[in-house]
């Protein structure tokens, strides 16, 4: 019964833009007749003696209209966060990140993506991104719009330049580098400790983790690692 009666004052309140047409709604012709009074009407309104809706006090109007409103700029603000919301994709590595950006934005997965290609120097480099950690600290509207190109750098996961033979690695927030390690290049979550296992020939990635091979004409290779993260209780 609350439940119902929440859902109709909330209607009430995205219905009438003050409160004085909420009660305006309430009085009848019959009642101005009578009364002769408009303000009175709505005095009687609000204190229950005319109309035929629910009593709503101007107090708890404003509350549940405020309430709606920031509702309503929360849910702008978070469609406004996704960088790749509104835009035509039709590569299949964006189209894939998009899918993922929402649930990395949120903590509920942390894609590692790999990548192998080519500079703007013609130089083959390759590595492991933190997905989640990139979305926080660079912008991805370039990339969605096709203005620019998602590449390992030296400050990500993981970085090879197969010209210079320079290589980097380094932790984020969301995993530990583990690189002397015989089964080849590991990551440790932090959340969950769980291991990620990015050899190919592995037969599995690892607990709570996928891989997808993304075949797109725009790399030469990309493979994503899904790691979906669960906190200890």
């Amino acid at each position: 019964m609350d439940d119902e009666a929440n859902v109709g004052t909330d209607n009430i309140v995205t219905e009438y833009n003050t409160y004085e047409e909420f009660l305006d709604s309430q009085i009848t012709q019959l009642d101005l007749f009578y009364l002769e009074d408009e303000e009175l009407a709505r005095q009687l309104v609000e204190l229950g003696y005319r109309g035929s809706g629910e009593i709503l006090k101007r107090d708890e109007f404003e509350a549940r209209k405020a309430a709606a409103e920031a509702s309503k700029l929360n849910k702008r603000s978070q469609q406004k966060q996704l960088n790749s919301s509104g835009k035509e994709l039709k590569d299949p590595f964006l189209k894939a990140l998009a899918i993922r950006e929402d649930a990395n934005r949120s903590g509920k997965m942390t894609t590692i993506i790999f990548i192998r290609d080519k500079n703007s120097r013609g130089q083959e480099i390759s590595g492991y991104i933190d997905y989640s950690h990139r979305l926080k600290v660079d912008d991805f509207d370039p990339y969605f719009a096709g203005r620019r190109r998602l590449l390992p750098r030296p400050s990500d996961l993981s970085f090879y330049n197969w010209e210079t033979q320079k290589s980097a690695s380094n932790a984020t927030t969301n995993y530990q580098v583990i690189a002397e390690n015989v089964s080849g290049l590991l990551f440790k979550n932090t959340r969950d400790r769980k291991i990620v296992n990015v050899d190919p020939k592995a037969a599995s990635p690892g607990d709570n983790t996928s891989r997808t091979f993304v075949h797109t004409p725009k790399y030469e290779q990309v493979v994503l690692y899904d790691h979906i993260t669960r906190r200890k209780t």
